[in-house]
């Protein structure tokens, strides 16, 4: 059995949204498929870790960053509501997004030292990396 595009809907369908909806493939090219998990850059430096996350249509009082056990997580919630009441009707509109990404740090950084500026639309974010610990000299006395 093989799968055939079906292209007979009814006349009423054949001229609308709903043909765009459902017939041909450009479902899959629609606003639904979007990716919800915006887009991350990682440079490592020699003194730190700089990450960029792009998140466009946010405010700074969106994000939430933690660090708990050595995982860094980002995460921002946004929530509108827009109402228009006319004479005879009322439109409400909801929505809800939301995201959340989280990173092993490694035992290189200290998870103390970050540092986070969000602007048009970009949140960076500065791991600083520890100073190498110092290994005092020993003297190996050899028989």
């Amino acid at each position: 059995m093989s799968l055939i595009k079906r292209s007979d809907w009814p006349s009423l369908l054949r001229d609308s949204w709903l043909s765009d909806f459902f017939d041909g493939d450009r479902f899959f090219d629609s606003d639904l498929m979007q990716r919800t998990v915006p887009a991350v850059n990682i440079v490592e430096k020699d003194d730190s870790f700089e990450i960029e996350l792009a998140a466009p249509g946010l405010e700074k009082k969106d994000f939430k960053v933690t660090v708990d056990r050595g995982v860094l997580t980002i995460s921002a919630e946004k929530e509108s509501r827009k109402e228009e009441k006319e004479n005879n009707y009322t439109r409400k509109e909801f929505n809800y997004s939301s995201f959340s990404r989280s990173f092993a740090l490694p035992e290189t950084v200290s998870d103390e030292d970050i540092k986070g500026n969000y602007q048009n639309g970009i949140l960076r974010l500065s791991v600083k990396k520890k100073a190498p610990a110092k290994q005092p000299k020993k003297a190996i006395e050899i028989s």
